[in-house]
């Protein structure tokens, strides 16, 4: 075992615990009603090598709604069943430099697509791409896709944050009919089925341990290290890695990008899924979260860790 490795083991919980006071800087989501519950100064992690090797500290068994960490995999998915050249029809390829769920520029900019895959808009044109016959089926394609992913095949949806997120929704449902108008979703999609694929995807619940072997997949090339399977194209995990770097942290990424320097994606449940490529998968949950939406108590952490072990994805 490295050196590394055991000075995170030594240096981890102290870490955590200097970060955890930094959620006095934040509050929790509550413009979706179910996570108004979750407790704001919570903070785990979980960091996960190629090895096998895993470390645990703080509250990391604490569970949570992907909310759009859920987006990079959807990417993915719908990557896998259509190519590149259908989904960046459909989505660009730019950070927006607005809110996650802003509208401005689809009315502003031409041709009216999304910005990017990792803002509401965005997400809501892949969850249309995901294959399958009926929205029961792509949902359970996006589910089956997570347990392959994580390796756990107990994830399921919270169906309190899912039926919570459907009843308040109205800017994602703007959002959605925005893009019909605009032809981004076709004339005969129905929107309500696409959204309910999209409420469905954020509302998997899943714990740090779950993101850290999501991470590390994307770590390693999406190879999964235990079975030396490619369970995802090289190519596209690339692709969604420089959206992680780009867009990931919300209209926050420049500067985690230049603080800590490894690409993450956040999500308002407080959830972090971040890697060290080539090395270890890591998965973060704090429930509190600064005024872009991203996790005060874990930003601080993983800007501590990179930090005071040097990591970069360059």
């Amino acid at each position: 075992m490295n050196n590394e490795w055991s000075r995170l083991k030594t240096e981890l919980p102290e870490l955590l615990e200097q970060s955890r006071k930094e959620a006095a800087h934040g509050q929790v989501a509550e413009y979706i009603p179910e996570l108004a519950h979750a407790h704001a100064y919570g903070l785990g992690i979980t960091i996960a090598d190629l090895q096998g090797n895993v470390i645990h500290a703080g509250e990391h068994e604490l569970p949570f709604t992907l909310q759009s960490i859920s987006k990079v995999f959807t990417l993915l998915l719908a990557l896998m069943d259509h190519g590149e050249e259908t989904v960046f029809a459909k989505v660009g390829k730019e950070p927006t430099g607005d809110d996650f769920n802003s509208m401005l520029k689809l009315e502003l900019v031409e041709p009216g697509i999304p910005f990017n895959p990792l803002i509401n808009a965005g997400a809501i044109a892949i969850s249309s791409l995901i294959k399958g016959r009926t929205p029961q089926e792509k949902s359970g394609r996006v589910l089956e896709f997570f347990h392959t992913i994580a390796g756990d095949n107990s994830l399921a949806v919270n169906e309190n944050v899912y039926l919570s997120e459907k009843r308040t929704a109205h800017r994602n449902r703007s959002l959605a009919y925005f893009l019909k108008e605009n032809q981004v979703l076709e004339e005969d999609t129905d929107v309500e089925e696409v959204l309910d694929i999209y409420f469905r995807h954020c509302s998997i619940e899943a714990n740090c341990a779950h993101l850290a072997a999501m991470a590390l997949i994307l770590a390693n090339q999406g190879v999964d290290p235990a079975t030396g399977a490619q369970l995802i194209p090289k190519r596209y995990v690339q692709i969604a890695k420089t959206f992680m770097i780009s867009c990931g942290m919300y209209n926050a990424s420049g500067e985690f990008a230049i603080q800590a320097g490894i690409p993450a994606k956040s999500g308002v449940s407080g959830g972090i899924l971040t890697l060290v490529p080539g090395r270890y998968g890591i998965g973060v949950i704090g429930p509190a979260l600064n005024s872009k939406g991203n996790s005060t108590a874990g930003v601080h952490l993983l800007e501590s860790l990179s930090l005071s072990y040097g990591w970069s994805m360059f």
